[in-house]
């Protein structure tokens, strides 16, 4: 067990990795890169299972420009199977110290687990990604705020309503999240939002959360937007083999001129020389 000398190290370490993560973004468009350490996701499934494949694919996300690697041991895919506290950290486990220790990056977990937060954080992980935002697991936001760290906010629905006022529901839901994380002590320039495209929305509903970014963004608080190869793109043909990429970055650059930040992809470089080309021609 550690020592409170020990802890306050931690915390020290994770506030200065999480404050010049969320500082970035400030500056310039900042990218997610993911990775996932699934059998079952639905892009990248069974690619990075081992610690090699793993940590080998993370130095590349950092080499490409990936400001953060996002990891999760458990598909959020529409119909995935949902995993016990003691089957995701089975799958995190052989990895995750390695990884933050090697990947040459500050790293943040995927999860909506308090229990599978805590013992990440405790490993040198900065920001918690939650699906629920902070609404599903109620020891989350206290686990955050204790360790120093950041969160990601995302909307999120039990079930699709085509006659929901989108906008409304999604405004609501992160006033509660808001609230909570304000009760937890979780600093608010530790905090981002995620209108959560692809979750608990029509395909309608998710084209109204992209153009609603601007409202969004009155909130207050940086926008992380994440589309990477969704089946929102399936207008695109299958036949192109880019297509879902070529969506990717098209709904990215629209996210950014509209105001996004953080944009969560599988495709680094390609983000990244998309984004310089997008910032050298701001005026």
């Amino acid at each position: 067990m550690k020592n409170n000398a020990s802890l306050d190290s931690d915390r020290s370490r994770i506030s200065h990795a999480c404050d010049a993560f969320f500082g970035l973004t400030h500056q310039r468009p900042v990218i997610m890169g993911i990775l996932n350490v699934t059998p079952d996701s639905f892009s990248d499934g069974g690619l990075f299972t081992s610690k090699e494949t793993a940590i080998g694919h993370a130095k590349r996300l950092v080499f490409d420009g990936a400001d953060i690697i996002d990891v999760g041991a458990e598909s959020t895919r529409p119909g995935h199977t949902p995993l016990s506290a003691e089957e995701e950290w089975a799958r995190l486990a052989p990895v995750l110290s390695a990884l933050v220790q090697e990947s040459g990056g500050p790293v943040s977990i995927d999860t909506y687990k308090a229990q599978i937060a805590s013992r990440a954080l405790s490993l040198g992980v900065c920001v918690v990604n939650d699906v629920w935002g902070l609404q599903h697991d109620p020891d989350m936001a206290d686990v955050i705020a204790g360790s120093h760290a950041g969160v990601i906010v995302m909307h999120n629905r039990q079930s699709t309503d085509p006659e929901l006022d989108i906008i409304s529901d999604m405004l609501c839901f992160f006033e509660k999240s808001l609230a909570i994380a304000k009760r937890a002590g979780i600093p608010e320039t530790r905090i981002a939002l995620d209108p959560g495209i692809g979750f608990g929305k029509t395909r309608q509903q998710n084209y109204q959360a992209l153009h609603a970014i601007p409202k969004f963004r009155q909130l207050g608080f940086p926008l992380l937007i994440g589309v990477s190869r969704k089946s929102i793109f399936k207008n695109i043909p299958d036949s192109l083999v880019e297509g879902r990429l070529l969506g990717t970055l098209s709904a990215n650059l629209l996210a950014a001129a509209a105001g996004a930040r953080i944009f969560r992809v599988h495709d680094v470089v390609e983000h990244r020389c998309a984004f310089e080309v997008y910032s050298s021609l701001q005026v």
